[in-house]
């Protein structure tokens, strides 16, 4: 795994986290910020993902 696979994912479950607590507290915007940060977290795992694929494919074993 590369960096941006990790940061990616962690984005990801931190949008997860203040999505839900956007939908707890009843407050609109921090849920949408929160889907927003999940968009975001998977955009950067999938570039890190693209990233290692192409890694693998340059270096065959």
């Amino acid at each position: 795994m590369n960096k941006d696979q990790v940061k990616g994912r962690v984005n990801e479950a931190k949008g997860k986290a203040k999505e839900l607590a956007g939908k707890v507290t009843g407050k609109a915007s921090t849920e949408v910020k929160g889907k927003a940060e999940q968009v975001a977290g998977r955009t950067q795992a999938a570039y890190g993902d693209t990233k290692e694929d192409m890694k693998k494919s340059r270096n065959p074993r």
